[in-house]
């Protein structure tokens, strides 16, 4: 549970933030983006561009405005040529909006500047920068939005990837189940061990990405000349519930039978009850399990395998 004082701190660099990025694109400028429209009127031409018409209700929702208040900019952009209303051939009693041929010059010129300008942001940083801000971007809109997470693909590991499976598991495993750095020490053996060594024919290594953010990972190492060992399954909270542990788990097993393994196993803590049903869905089953310490707790430590 956050402090009240870090909860204070955390809600002043937030605002902080959103007063440096307003100055940033410009948006207390008279016009956005050196137009005769507000940073409202912009964001309405802007949606209406991207579709043929929409319900007034439904760009009422979408922008999150009061009623009276998108009345008086629609007024503002009708008078000005740019909007047509009319009622729905669906339904009478709703209205649609859309643009004319005014306000869709309006949109391409709204549209390209908006492009230019991010396009020069973004293209002044480096490439690991780029990546970095777009995952950032991307991890702010995923916490503070209320819509689902996008849709991951799981691709092999790029440069500072594998340090962020170190991360993540130390981070994860200590809020979630109070592990000490013990785990992550371990985990980076683990990882130092692939990266120096791996042989790419029989050992393989995935990360899901979602939306520009890293959503999880997982790892096939050899074990012995028939047999696999599938490590470091991971999926981001945000990202769970969806299917995406089974979608490592099977792209694992998947490369594990394509590279010729007889079998593959695992090593888990029975305290990883997400992480078990995952494995039992995919049709591992449990070989032995006995009591340990590690990690600063108490636990069972278990394997599992199945043939493939």
């Amino acid at each position: 549970m956050i402090v009240d004082d870090s909860l204070a701190e955390r809600s002043e660099a937030l605002r902080a933030f959103s007063r440096f990025y307003t100055a940033v694109i410009g948006v207390l400028q008279e016009g956005l983006l050196e137009t005769p429209y507000s940073l409202t009127e912009a964001r309405v031409i802007f949606e209406l561009g991207r579709r043929r018409t929409m319900d007034v209700a439904e760009l009422r929702t979408t922008l999150g405005l009061d009623a009276g208040y998108l009345s008086r900019i629609r007024g503002r952009l009708e008078e000005g040529g740019l909007v047509t209303r009319a009622r729905s051939d669906d339904d009478r009693r709703r209205h649609v909006i859309g643009l004319t041929s005014s306000g869709r010059a309006a949109y391409d010129v709204l549209n390209g500047r908006s492009a230019v300008q991010a396009g020069t942001l973004v293209g002044r940083l480096g490439e690991d920068d780029q990546r970095a801000l777009i995952e950032a971007l991307s991890t702010t809109q995923r916490l503070l939005g209320d819509g689902p997470a996008p849709d991951a693909m799981l691709r092999p590991p790029r440069p500072g990837d594998l340090g962020w499976v170190v991360e993540r598991h130390g981070a994860l495993y200590a809020a979630e189940y109070g592990w000490d750095a013990s785990f992550e020490a371990l985990v980076a053996g683990i990882v130092a061990d692939f990266a120096a060594g791996a042989d790419p024919a029989r050992e393989r290594a995935w990360i899901a990405e979602a939306g520009g953010a890293r959503a999880g990972s997982v790892f096939c190492a050899r074990r012995d000349e028939a047999t696999a060992q599938l490590r470091l399954l991971l999926v981001e909270p945000a990202f769970r519930g969806q299917g995406l542990g089974r979608r490592l788990v099977d792209e694992c097993l998947a490369f594990a039978r394509s590279a010729g393994y007889a079998r593959i196993v695992l090593w888990t803590n029975d305290a990883l009850t997400d992480a078990r049903r995952i494995y039992e869905r995919a049709g591992f089953v449990l070989d032995e399990e006995s009591r340990h310490t590690s990690f600063g707790h108490d636990l069972v430590e278990q394997t599992w395998s199945r043939p493939l």
